[in-house]
């Protein structure tokens, strides 16, 4: 085993309550009458990307939606997404998100005993800078190895470009790495790179199916690197 590798929304922090309440913010801000309710944006989840979520979505409440000249709806999309963003990254500025327990813990001692650390997400690089940068600390960047996120892996969870992307960039194969991930689509993602994956649900995916799961544990606080050794030495052979 040499390398961990992160999902973010949901795995690193508990994000998407804030995700939320910024998507409500931006409908509201541009006169819209969206607005997501708890269940509503629980079930939108099983949509990876927050673009991809909003279209979903319009599609739903509008049926007869269809691009017209010049792109008008991406730009809806792409612009409501940007408002979202900046709302996202001002609540977790403020302190609004914190990294789950077990989390800080694993990748130091991950790091201690020379295993690469790697991020694998379907969100937006401003995102993940926002929240590891208030985790972390402003050098976050330098304590991994390779970063794939929506900028360099478009294709969404659960495809596993961004798994096979970070794979690429460090030089690894997947049998020498462990995944985490939160959720059945990031799961199945993981799983079709072929990398081991430790699943910690949260309350937006405890109800999802985690077939195929390396294990599936409350949090990190209480794994340690000799357990993922163990676990992952298992299947191997």
């Amino acid at each position: 085993m040499k390398a961990l590798i992160f999902d973010v929304d949901g795995t690193l922090a508990d994000t998407e309550a804030v995700h939320l309440r910024a998507f409500n913010q931006a409908f509201e801000q541009e006169g819209l009458d969206w607005h997501w309710t708890l269940a509503q944006y629980t079930e939108l989840l099983a949509i990876s990307g927050g673009k991809e979520r909003m279209l979903h979505f319009w599609r739903q409440v509008n049926p007869d939606l269809t691009e017209v000249g010049g792109g008008a709806v991406q730009a809806t999309i792409d612009h409501l997404h940007e408002i979202k963003t900046a709302f996202y990254e001002d609540a977790v500025n403020q302190g609004a998100v914190s990294l789950r327990p077990g989390v800080l813990a694993l990748m130091s001692e991950a790091r201690a005993a020379g295993l690469q650390l790697a991020i694998a997400t379907t969100t937006s690089p401003v995102n993940i800078a926002a929240l590891l940068r208030g985790a972390i600390g402003p050098d976050w960047r330098s304590h991994f190895l390779a970063v794939g996120d929506a900028s360099n892996a478009p294709i969404k969870k659960p495809h596993p470009q961004v798994y096979l992307k970070v794979l690429a960039d460090m030089a690894l194969p997947a049998r020498d790495c462990v995944a985490f991930e939160d959720s059945a689509n990031g799961l199945q993602a993981a799983m079709a790179a072929g990398l081991s994956t430790v699943i910690t649900p949260n309350d937006f995916t405890a109800h999802h199916a985690f077939q195929g799961a390396l294990r599936v544990v409350p949090d990190l606080s209480a794994v340690k690197l000799a357990h993922l050794r163990e676990w992952h030495a298992a299947v191997q052979h």
